[in-house]
């Protein structure tokens, strides 16, 4: 592990959550199973979260997403059933923490999907009156150069999972820094957080999809991102209709396992509607599988 870190921690930050179809949260996995997991309003939605967390490393403070935020106009609020659409609940629940914006030094984002940039930009009333910028305004913007192609060209099946005119804004921001490795580009992270960062990439929800893995005094944490949505979908079989490459993923998260409960890692999980963090544990027997343990509801300062 990392040496010696006087000030190593980790906590989960709420963003607005949403609804969206639980068939296509589950793909090919039946409703009577996934049903059973996430309950469905009437229009067969189910509630996610749109989580963020924030890594304090001797001061530094990185913020792993944005979640949706509360940018989209009331039709389109309404129709991904974002919770809350009037409060940018990622922001109030930051300030509760004793901070502004202005506090956060670095944002990682995995990917540019609406539910995991959108916390970039204002409220639509906001925006509506002219305030149309990008929230932390002293934050380094890193983005992995796959996923930056991506949304700069997406294919037509996901074409609507991308913030209109958010790639400019990044661009002309000046503070947007592209990664193609697994490490920070050289001289954009301070020197006693580089290698505390490492970068792991995935294809099967989308290209070039960017997870970070930070590595503490005494555990590491895994942002899983779209990998690994929620607990439900730990287990292998399970994926999104929104996965490009569903088998692909399959192949993936069995690969990630094998470092993951060698090393114990704790997962962070963006989407789930209760727990933001678990390890992954392989179960014995002729019938191996993975499964969730010791999932935590929140980390509130948890050092690392």
């Amino acid at each position: 592990m990392q040496q010696e870190s006087a000030d190593f921690r980790v906590t989960s930050i709420e963003g607005n959550p949403q609804r969206l179809d639980g068939g296509a949260m589950f793909g090919n996995a039946p409703r009577a199973i996934w049903e059973k997991w996430c309950p469905a309003d009437d229009q067969g939605r189910i509630l996610l979260a749109c989580r963020a967390l924030l890594v304090e490393i001797q001061g530094f403070r990185i913020l792993c997403e944005t979640g949706i935020g509360a940018f989209f106009e009331p039709k389109l609020a309404q129709r991904f059933g974002v919770q809350k659409p009037d409060q940018h609940q990622l922001l109030e629940n930051i300030q509760s923490l004793g901070l502004k914006e202005e506090d956060i030094d670095c944002v990682i984002l995995s990917h540019l999907h609406f539910d995991h940039a959108g916390g970039l930009l204002p409220t639509y009333r906001e925006i509506e009156n002219g305030q149309d910028r990008l929230l932390f305004p002293r934050a380094k913007y890193l983005v992995g150069e796959q996923a930056w192609q991506r949304a700069l060209s997406p294919h037509p099946r996901d074409r609507a999972s991308f913030i209109p005119g958010l790639t400019d804004k990044l661009e002309a921001s000046g503070r947007l820094h592209l990664v193609s490795g697994p490490m920070a580009p050289e001289g954009v992270l301070p020197p006693e957080v580089h290698p505390c960062l490492e970068f792991i990439y995935s294809d099967g929800h989308t290209p070039g999809q960017m997870h970070s893995l930070f590595t503490g005094r005494t555990r590491r944490i895994f942002y899983a991102g779209d990998l690994i949505p929620g607990r439900h979908w730990v287990h292998l079989p399970i994926t999104m209709g929104y996965d490009r490459f569903p088998e692909l993923l399959i192949d993936e998260k069995r690969k990630l396992y094998q470092r993951a409960v060698a090393e114990q890692w704790l997962v962070f999980l963006t989407h789930d509607d209760r727990y933001c963090a678990c390890e992954i544990e392989e179960t014995e027997g002729a019938q191996k599988r993975f499964q969730p343990v010791h999932l935590r509801e929140d980390l509130l300062g948890s050092p690392l």
